[in-house]
């Protein structure tokens, strides 16, 4: 059966943003060995004392020229234009999961596992809609230093949503927008397969502005749908489409400068990210406090940087109250409570995640004090979490 498509084919394609905290080193991993490692603990003498200090240095500078190669992209020494399918699974991949969301109404049919961190703004997004529908979901927390338990993918990046197909593989999905886009898609019409409908939306390799190669997913903000009464373009959907792709190409660079926008505040939100995610029951506390202090300083670091990627003045709240107020204007100018009429529609919930990644830190007190976006805010948390499941 023929396969159709909620309005035209992209054509455009864009730039992977980035999320809280996502920061990458190839060293990492052998500098924590050493810092957790029994010689290191029983040696004495000035040049192990040197060499300790070395290597906390080391893990922060390489974390931030990590993460800034991360966002600045990698060398064109590879094909351009490259279209690269799914990737499946035979199996789970042997991880610990550490929290569940059951909700004994989710009759989709589907066996979900998201890979995350608790505050990335684009894995908010994720389990925003996940909670909203209704599913059931695992969640893994992944750390986000040594990122052993994503240490089987080809992608470090987060979130990675498994889904369990009809053959009984799993197929990886890694953007968050693909992944609402397909299981949006498979909600509309559960006749589908999770694992056909993924094949829809391909990456593709291209040189961004820089003269980078990146790659990014077509079709990401469109649903695959069977029955060609859906398939009709409408001003509501092409809307929904706009403000989806506003949040992941302006909305959520604003998040990272505002919330490191100081050493003190970069602190305060990784020491918040560490609450929430429960940083010190899943994690030793060596391992806590060096994705805490390494992390905040990284994140500081690198938060310069972006912030002039992104063009963004030195008053950086500006711009994000500025959002703020442009996203509020298009509601009230629809004369409900969010965009999508009387329940928030994949627009509200992609801008609600992003917003809820910062929510415990000052940043967005401050937007709460500074624009109206309290009232639209926590009327889509009451939606999303009157649908949620139970955490177990």
């Amino acid at each position: 059966m023929a396969t159709y498509r909620l309005g035209t084919v992209s054509r455009s394609v864009v730039r992977f943003s980035t999320g809280l905290g996502v920061v990458r080193s190839q060293q990492r991993h052998n500098v924590v060995r050493l810092l957790g490692s029994s010689a290191g603990r029983q040696s004495s003498g000035g040049s192990v004392r040197l060499a300790m200090k070395g290597i906390a240095v080391g893990a922060v500078l390489g974390t931030g020229w990590s993460g800034y190669n991360y966002f600045r992209g990698a060398p064109t020494d590879h094909m351009i234009n490259e279209k690269i399918g799914p990737t499946y699974l035979d199996r789970l991949p042997d991880v610990k999961i550490m929290r569940k969301v059951v909700n004994p109404k989710d009759d989709s049919g589907l066996e979900l596992v998201l890979f995350q961190f608790q505050t990335c703004p684009f894995c908010c997004k994720v389990r925003s809609f996940l909670d909203y529908s209704g599913l059931s979901y695992s969640v893994v927390e992944v750390d986000a230093v040594l990122r052993q338990s994503i240490k089987w993918s080809g992608t470090k990046k987060v979130p990675i949503l498994l889904a369990k197909t009809q053959t009984g593989k799993y197929v990886q999905l890694t953007d968050s927008s693909m992944i609402v886009s397909v299981l949006s898609s498979y909600l509309n019409d559960k006749n589908q397969d999770v694992g056909e409908l993924a094949k829809f939306y391909p990456s593709i390799s291209f040189v961004n502005e820089a003269g980078r190669k990146t790659s990014d997913i077509m079709n990401k903000y469109f649903l695959m749908l069977q029955d060609s009464k859906q398939h009709k373009a409408n001003d509501a959907q092409d809307e929904e489409r706009k403000w989806r792709s506003w949040a992941d190409d302006h909305l959520v660079h604003l998040i990272s400068p505002n919330v490191y926008r100081t050493k003190d505040e970069a602190m305060e939100t990784f020491e918040w990210f560490s609450d929430v995610g429960e940083w010190d029951v899943h994690f030793p506390k060596w391992e806590r406090d060096l994705m805490v202090y390494v992390g905040a300083m990284a994140m500081w670091a690198i938060s310069k940087r972006l912030k002039k990627r992104h063009q963004l003045s030195d008053d950086v709240r500006s711009h994000i109250y500025d959002a703020c107020d442009k996203w509020i204007a298009a509601i009230e100018k629809k004369k409900s409570p969010f965009l999508g009429g009387q329940t928030p529609n994949l627009a509200d919930l992609a801008v609600f995640g992003i917003l809820n990644s910062m929510e415990g830190c000052q940043a967005f007190k401050d937007c709460l004090d500074n624009t109206k976006i309290g009232g639209w805010f926590y009327g889509v948390r009451k939606e999303v979490m009157s649908n949620r499941g139970q955490v177990v």
